[in-house]
């Protein structure tokens, strides 16, 4: 999807800082009377950074692109060493596939090479007998009937079909496949194999060989996604990990999990276990139980009396001198004496714990839940809705992608905010301000994307519920092309901004304020009275000092609202010069 691949130029240039005046916006309108009318797609700016974007820093293959750019390895070490294609194949094979470490090895030390993967200088040929006697099963066959590797050793048809199909049935070790002789290491190549195994395990083989390609080599992998054949080749050192495979799964190529930028991958490690592992189980049952103190089993108190987890002593010791069977004053006593100081603070922090954690956890799950209902309501937009839109509106497809890319750009947003919550969860506790500054652009991104998410839903149902072509059709077009515009380089910021550790956030202090560099990069739209979102919200938290942001070094763009760094000449969002 092209809104994952507008996520993958976020590294490319490390110098460019999330709070710089840089051209980071698409080029503006010179008109500012519209709140949404800010993106030019015509300018010149636009179009580079539209191009930048598309960049990819890796390529999906199918199974012929594979195939082809294995034969073309093939064919290169073949002319190059001047050896057949076979051997060819085996020294790549031994090598991982790397053209250039077999020609390094191959030059230094040719003998040595041969060696270890099994090839004779010169081939052997058969004794030019009648008839030979078949090395395992030692009976006389005829000449014709009999073959061997580059080695010499005769073995009947028979045999080595049996040889080659129980080595090929015992899974990829068959690529390595040597001579059977128990002395010799020659090497079978696929020659052979072609030429001896049916049409089944000559399938199987090339399924293996083709396999090899893509997972022995580490510049490729395959997609992770149930039931995808495609493999992806990246381009080391080049910035993000984030891909975007053909089958519209994305994933990181560094860790294989799902594509979880802002999040490094030892933070996802982490989440993912934490979610699966029974240290949360225990956690539940010691903060919303208590042991029994005879068998030490947990016990749940969840309705009736007080009959067994009030003081945790046995019933026959309770009576009047206690305050009644249902009065246990002996508890209360116990407290005062220090006796449960520590079980209630262990229980306490446990509790807190879990509930920090369920916070974290419950959004994180929601974010996902509503990616994968974006993503429901982009197919149906695709397979139904677009054409219906077209018909009523009375234009063409081509002219309604904008709303598809708003509902990409939403599947990718979501994605982005749900990882956020994972970044917070193991953002240190005692740095307040990068924490107070995390929840400000986290709450300016929630917001921003609800609003892309309203245009794209609600405000587009009216236009296909319409029976006729709307005249403001042209004025939702541009608000809603100018919102995913705008929500994308927000996004994009924030991502460079959590990827660089929130670099820009100064020392905690009392009020836990910010650097003087530190911005909000607020997407609010305008609202009633004209001040833009980032004001109006710290004014209603008491002040922007509250929220971990100094608002006196930022200006608001008259045109699309979005808060700038002093410094900056021209609006990030919408390139709108300040005045």
């Amino acid at each position: 999807m092209d809104s994952e691949d507008d996520m993958l130029d976020a590294n490319d240039s490390a110098d460019d800082d999330f709070y710089s005046g840089g051209e980071a916006g698409l080029g503006g309108s010179d008109d500012g009377d519209a709140d949404y009318d800010f993106a030019d797609h015509d300018s010149d700016d636009s179009a580079e950074l539209l191009s930048h974007r598309q960049q990819q820093n890796y390529s999906v293959l199918s199974e012929a692109d594979i195939q082809q750019r294995q034969e073309d390895d093939i064919n290169r070490v073949s002319t190059v060493l001047s050896i057949s294609k076979s051997e060819a194949c085996v020294l790549l094979r031994n090598y991982n596939w790397s053209v250039s470490k077999v020609h390094d090895e191959w030059f230094a030390d040719e003998e040595h090479v041969r060696k270890v993967v099994g090839l004779p200088e010169k081939r052997i040929e058969m004794p030019n007998d009648r008839e030979l006697t078949c090395g395992i099963c030692f009976e006389n066959c005829p000449l014709t009937s009999m073959s061997a590797a580059a080695c010499g050793h005769p073995f009947c048809s028979a045999c080595w079909r049996g040889y080659i199909s129980t080595s090929i049935s015992d899974g990829p070790g068959c690529l390595m496949l040597r001579c059977p002789d128990p002395s010799c290491t020659a090497a079978v190549g696929q020659d052979m194999m072609n030429s001896l195994a049916d049409d089944e395990d000559r399938e199987k083989y090339g399924r293996y060989l083709r396999r090899s390609y893509i997972e022995d080599n580490r510049k490729t992998k395959w997609c992770p996604a149930p039931g995808c054949e495609y493999a992806v080749e990246f381009v080391m050192g080049s910035g993000s990990y984030d891909v975007n495979c053909n089958c519209s799964y994305g994933f990181c190529w560094n860790c294989t999990e799902e594509a979880h930028r802002p999040v490094d991958c030892a933070t996802v490690s982490k989440w993912i276990l934490k979610n699966s592992a029974e240290s949360e189980n225990m956690n539940w049952i010691l903060a919303n139980s208590k042991p029994c103190p005879k068998c030490k089993r947990p016990i749940e108190k969840n309705q009736g009396c007080m009959h067994i987890t009030l003081c945790l002593g046995p019933w026959s010791e309770h009576g009047e001198r206690t305050g009644g069977f249902y009065a246990c004053n002996r508890y209360e006593a116990a407290r005062q004496e220090g006796a449960y100081d520590e079980s209630e603070r262990r229980r306490e922090m446990a509790k807190n714990s879990l509930e920090r954690y369920t916070h974290y956890y419950e959004r994180w799950a929601a974010n996902q839940s509503s990616r994968q209902k974006a993503l429901g309501d982009l197919l149906s937009l695709q397979n139904d809705k677009l054409e219906k839109l077209s018909d009523i509106q009375s234009q063409p497809e081509s002219q309604l992608k904008f709303i598809i890319e708003a509902w990409l750009q939403i599947v990718e947003c979501r994605r982005v905010l749900k990882w956020t919550y994972a970044y917070g969860f193991y953002l240190p506790e005692h740095e307040h301000a990068k924490r107070q500054f995390f929840e400000y652009l986290q709450g300016e991104a929630e917001s921003g994307l609800e609003r892309l998410h309203q245009c794209a839903e609600k405000e587009l149902q009216v236009y296909l519920e319409a029976e006729s072509p709307s005249k403001d059709f042209n004025d939702f077009r541009t608000k809603l092309a100018g919102l995913t515009s705008v929500t994308r380089n927000y996004f994009e910021n924030l991502v460079r901004a959590l990827e660089t550790g929130l670099n820009d956030v100064g020392p905690s202090t009392s009020h836990g304020t910010c650097s003087k560099s530190a911005t909000s990069k607020s997407l609010g739209g305008k609202s009633k009275s004209g001040k833009s979102r980032a004001s109006s919200t710290s004014s209603k938290t008491g002040g922007g000092s509250s929220r971990g942001v100094d608002e006196s070094n930022i200006w608001t763009c008259d045109q699309c609202t979005y808060a700038n760094p002093r410094s900056a000449r021209n609006c990030q969002a919408c390139n709108n010069q300040h005045r």
